[in-house]
């Protein structure tokens, strides 16, 4: 092989030693212009620099990829540790239950099948993120089928009993009921903003798998009525999907038929009214969320089932929070009525807080902010501030940054707070308990706020 090196050698041919080379295999000459050309024969064996730098990189994007396969398999432990505490906890009781059912009701029942099914559930979702069938899983389905069994038998045993039992259950609910109203009129910090803003959230309270007893509906949202009817104070809702697509909802008329999946109405959507997106919450008997065509937020009256929408020009179908496409309007209520919150281009995709007149469906006011959206998990509104929230790592989320509408005050936060799973497309602040409800990825999960007074 024959090189022409001109004045100087290639970098490439340096870790040659110079006293290596023959004399033979040197030559030179005067070139046509004048200038001193060399002639070197080297060797065929070269060194291949540019496999070891592709060596290199690769080596780097194994070791990448082994410490997030690391990191899956702790959270996949600590979630199995938790699995197999909650077994064991099951298993205590439907033995105590074997041993004397008939002090046990149909919502007792009904609750150990729930629960039964939400380990089911977890057993899939582990045996697929773990890609693996073993006779550890095969046991566990063995297991949780004999439990369900045990529950069914046990439910047939002495009717009459349990219809006193219920009964007095009954009764003792709408005592509790009382209680609990007598409880919200002592509270004056309900409905009020006598606070300074927030200063923590409690620990995830997880009531159960979504209604569809399904993990696969990660997309949705559930709740209360933030500013609910006369007698709907109780009422419940939900809606669960397995794509960001919005089609129906579901109503309950407590939190035992909420539990129980028992709905006393649902709204399927019709053609032309469907949805995107999670961030949509019911608000004086009407549920908000955001249209598809024309891109626009939506309103339905759950009393006269009559649609309406509104189109905001200004707001953008590009900026979506971390978690989900497709969530370009996010509906918000508090303590000060309802809200909406999207990002411009305008603004260059950072988040915009409007304020809805209820009576016109329009916009009454608008703030920006310089919280970009897609940086955010998500964001809520108490006492006209937002608040906007992010991801810290797989079990911890943060409030990050808060903007108040009354006086343009931005602040940095940093409020940190557990999940239950990594994902979640929906969270909400309800001024009706001042409690957050956060749809996380296919279950439903409550927070309690703590103020600074």
């Amino acid at each position: 092989m024959m090189l022409l090196l001109l004045l100087v050698l290639s970098p490439a041919w340096a870790w040659i030693p110079v006293e290596d080379w023959e004399s033979g295999n040197v030559t030179a000459s005067l070139g046509e212009s004048g200038q001193c050309v060399c002639h070197v024969y080297l060797p065929d064996t070269m060194f291949p620099a540019d496999r070891v730098e592709h060596m290199q990189q690769v080596t780097k994007d194994l070791m990448l990829e082994v410490e997030i396969q690391i990191n899956k398999m702790v959270s996949y432990k600590g979630k199995l540790e938790i699995f197999l505490g909650e077994l064991k906890n099951l298993t205590t009781r439907v033995l105590i239950l074997e041993s004397d059912p008939d002090n046990y009701i149909k919502l007792d029942f009904e609750l150990l099948r729930i629960e039964l099914r939400e380990f089911e559930a977890l057993v899939s979702q582990l045996r697929e993120s773990l890609n693996s069938s073993s006779p550890v899983f095969d046991s566990l389905y063995s297991e949780i089928h004999n439990m369900t069994l045990i529950v069914n038998q046990l439910e047939t045993y002495d009717k009459s009993n349990l219809e006193l039992v219920r009964i007095e259950f009954a009764k003792l609910q709408k005592k509790l009921e009382e209680c609990q109203k007598e409880a919200d009129i002592i509270n004056p910090d309900i409905g009020n903003c006598n606070h300074t803003g927030i200063t923590g959230v409690s620990r995830p309270m997880v009531v159960q798998l979504n209604a569809h007893l399904s993990s696969s509906y990660t997309f949705g949202g559930w709740g209360k009525d933030s500013k609910p009817a006369r007698g709907y104070e109780s009422m419940y809702w939900y809606g669960g999907y397995s794509s960001p697509s919005v089609y129906n909802f579901y109503l309950y008329s407590n939190y035992d038929n909420f539990i129980l999946r028992s709905a006393f109405k649902d709204h399927d959507l019709p053609n032309g009214w469907y949805g995107t997106g999670n961030n949509y919450i019911v608000h004086g008997n009407a549920i908000y969320y955001q249209k598809n065509s024309p891109f626009s937020m939506s309103k339905l009256n759950l009393t006269t089932s009559k649609y309406d929408y509104r189109v905001i020009p200004q707001a953008s179908q590009k900026f979506s929070y971390i978690y989900s496409d497709y969530q370009n309007m996010d509906f918000a209520a508090d303590e000060n009525g309802l809200w909406v919150m999207y990002a411009t281009e305008e603004a260059k995709g950072k988040l915009v807080i409007a304020k809805i007149d209820e009576p016109s469906f329009g916009i009454e006011n608008e703030w920006s902010t310089n919280v970009y959206k897609q940086l955010a998990s998500n964001a809520f509104m108490v006492c006209g501030v937002m608040y906007a929230t992010r991801s810290v790592d797989l079990n911890t989320e943060e409030i990050f940054y808060s903007y108040d509408t009354k006086t343009g005050e931005e602040r940095h936060l940093s409020i940190q707070f557990e999940k239950f799973q990594e994902n979640y497309v929906n969270l909400d602040y309800n001024p009706s308990d001042q409690k957050l409800y956060m749809y996380n990825n296919g279950y439903y999960v409550s927070y309690n706020v703590k103020f600074k007074n």
